[in-house]
Order: C-alpha cells, then structure tokens, then sequence
C-alpha cells in the first residue's frame, strides 16, 4: 500500500539530489534560461513560484526591489499585482525598483512593457542615504509592504539593505534576501565577484537576525522548494 507521506529516507535523498542540482548548476548560469512575459528573469523557477505565492498571500500595496538588471523581476511583481487587483486587491499596487546601474536598452524595454505603469526605478545605490529617503518616501502609509533584496551580493552590502529596508516590511508580510544559496556551494564558484563562501546573503542575513527577533525565517518555504536560491532568505516579519 502506497504511502501518503514522503519517508524521511526519501526526503533526505531528494534534499541531496537538490543541492547536487544546485551545485552543478551555478557554473553554466541555470538561472538566465528563463524570462517573464517577454523579459529575462534570472530567477530558479522554484523560487519565481514561492513569490508568486507571497504576493498572493500578501497582497502587497508595494513592492521594492534591489537590483532590477533585465526587468524581468521588475514585470513579474508587476504582472502578480495586476493579477491581484483583478481579483479584487489594490487597483494602485506598484513595485519600486532600485540599481546602482539601469542599463539604457534595459530601461527602454522597461518602460514600453505594458505592465510598466505599476512601475517606477530609481537609479543609485541601494545603500545610498539619499535612495534609501526616496524608498522610504514611497512605502510611507502603505498597509503591506514586501521587501525583495538582490543586488550586491556582498555580506556588507546586504546586512546594508536589511538595515535600510527591512523595517519597512509590515507584518506578517516578507523580506525575501536572494541568493543566500552561495553559502551552500564550494568556495570559489564564483571566481569573477566580490562574495563567496563565509561572506555574502547568507551570513548577512544569520548576523541581521541576532538583533531583529521581529523577523524568523520561513523554513516551511524551504522544505517546500528544496530548489532555491534563496535557503534562509525567506523572512517573514511575525511583530
């Protein structure tokens, strides 16, 4: 008679086979397969799937996001939100994008989506006090707010972010860190950038913890995944 449940033995190989997955997949670039709606997304389809559960659970009056690249993030959240107010959720629900670097023919393809009226950019550093004032300006008197980190991938840069954003999550709503998943792979897999294995999204996020209790992480959504960029970075505020 079949079971209804996974073994803990099976559970245990398919935890092995995804972080085998996610090994080998870092080096030919798994995640720039994949766009939404017209746009690169460079995003694990797993993951892409557990947004669009957030913003669905959540029901977001504004979404901020660091590090915008191809847009494709940026229409995403967009598309989520018009799903949304569909059905009845905010009309005026919007994403705020923020990167030190908005690319001018990424920028123009931005800005002729059909979705690009829920959005707005800003062009700077994540960490920069003056965005940080504008971000700010815009999550003022929004009843739920998500918070969505993937720029810089640097520990500093990071622990950066959460200090400058992560109290405008509402509750029970996310602050969703990328790619805390460089932790979990050998050190030097990624040869070309400033992080690696003991300082990037993941000791930020374990160090931001230490004094944010408001903040657990959801580990319902790992299990759930087993693929993800994301392990631990899945932050939900609970005060």
């Amino acid at each position: 008679m079949a079971s209804d449940t996974i073994s803990s033995d099976t559970t245990e190989d398919m935890r092995a086979a995804a972080h085998s997955f996610m090994t080998a997949s870092v080096a030919p670039k798994y995640s720039y397969n994949f766009s939404w709606l017209g746009r690169p997304i460079i995003q694990y389809p797993q993951d892409i799937v557990a947004m669009q559960e957030l913003i669905w659970k959540t029901q977001p009056d504004l979404i901020i996001e660091t590090g915008i690249a191809h847009g494709g993030s940026l229409i995403f959240s967009a598309s989520m939100l018009e799903l949304n107010a569909i059905c009845g959720g905010n009309p005026e629900a919007s994403v705020l994008g923020i990167d030190i670097d908005i690319r001018a023919h990424n920028r123009v393809e931005i800005e002729k989506h059909p979705l690009y009226r829920r959005i707005a950019m800003i062009e700077g550093s994540s960490i920069d006090p003056a965005v940080i004032e504008q971000v700010r300006a815009a999550a003022k008197d929004k009843k739920s707010v998500l918070v969505c980190l993937d720029s810089n991938h640097t520990h500093d840069h990071v622990l950066a972010e959460l200090e400058a954003y992560g109290d405008l999550v509402t509750v029970s709503s996310y602050c969703v860190v990328f790619d805390t998943f460089i932790e979990d792979v050998p050190a030097g897999s990624y040869p070309d950038r400033p992080w690696d294995k003991g300082a990037n999204p993941k000791t930020a996020v374990h160090e931001w913890l230490k004094s944010h209790p408001e903040f657990e992480i959801d580990m319902s959504i790992d299990e759930r995944l087993l693929i993800s960029v994301a392990p631990h970075g899945y932050l939900k505020r609970m005060r």
